[in-house]
């Protein structure tokens, strides 16, 4: 597939698989680049064709203006993964990248478009609000929001240059998704939701709220872990998510 109209700044495909059945999209989490992404296109490579975002103000993109809006996020995203829609779709989002992909799934809907399958993982539903802060913190408040969350590189919280770099980006994307929601609109597609057991950001019980903003069918899985659990539980994930791809190639 040709990749045009600006979509390589927001797509990577780190193992193109272009004649693969079906396509796997993922949605980083807040202050998440698409290389998180990484060993998940390495271990489903042989199953589709994978494709993480990356969002603006971050690595390769840092010199473009952050978006700090969900919705503006969704709006600019949607066109550029209609063209993958020439086969069936399934969307992993983690975190901010379970709204994202869940606003842009809304958009592509109305488009003629609907995922074959939505992975909302480590986020709470969208009908669900927490009053959260992070983004009002002064940059030490956020690092130390990154390290209890554990999902930022070590190597990163221990350059002090490198970290001052990308925290504009982190704190755009922590603005973003505390000032969403409540939103009550509903998708198509079903949606599996995936939460740690111990994640401080989502309550199983907020999880499941999710199968209120599905017509289809829903499901949730609970993880030993917190809010990163995914990162040990790499090995369940995958095995779940290949599973879905291969569902979603029988289906058509």
């Amino acid at each position: 597939m040709t990749v045009t109209d600006g979509s390589d700044l927001w797509l990577r495909r780190f193992h193109p698989a272009p004649d693969a059945p079906v396509r796997l999209v993922c949605f980083p989490h807040a202050g998440g680049s698409a290389t998180f992404y990484f060993p998940v296109s390495a271990a489903l490579q042989s199953d589709s064709d994978v494709t993480a975002l990356q969002y603006p103000g971050r690595q390769d993109r840092r010199s473009e203006p952050n978006v700090d809006d969900i919705g503006v996020l969704a709006d600019r995203i949607a066109p550029v993964v209609e063209p993958l829609f020439d086969r069936p779709v399934v969307f992993f989002g983690h975190s901010m990248g379970a709204i994202i992909a869940f606003e842009v799934a809304r958009r592509l809907q109305e488009r003629g478009h609907t995922p074959a399958m939505l992975f909302a993982s480590g986020r709470r539903a969208p009908s669900t609000r927490r009053e959260e802060n992070v983004h009002q913190r002064d940059d030490d408040g956020i690092v130390a929001e990154m390290k209890a969350m554990s999902g930022t590189d070590a190597q990163v919280l221990g350059d002090e240059e490198l970290l001052r770099m990308v925290l504009p980006a982190i704190r755009s994307d922590y603005r973003a998704i505390e000032t969403y929601g409540p939103v009550e609109a509903t998708v198509d597609c079903p949606i599996t939701a995936l939460v740690g057991d111990d994640d401080p950001k989502t309550t199983v019980a907020e999880a499941d709220a999710w199968r209120a903003h599905t017509t289809a069918a829903f499901d949730i899985r609970t993880f030993r872990g917190g809010h990163f659990y995914l990162s040990p539980r790499a090995a369940e994930v995958i095995a779940l998510t290949r599973e879905a791809l291969r569902g979603a190639v029988a289906v058509g």
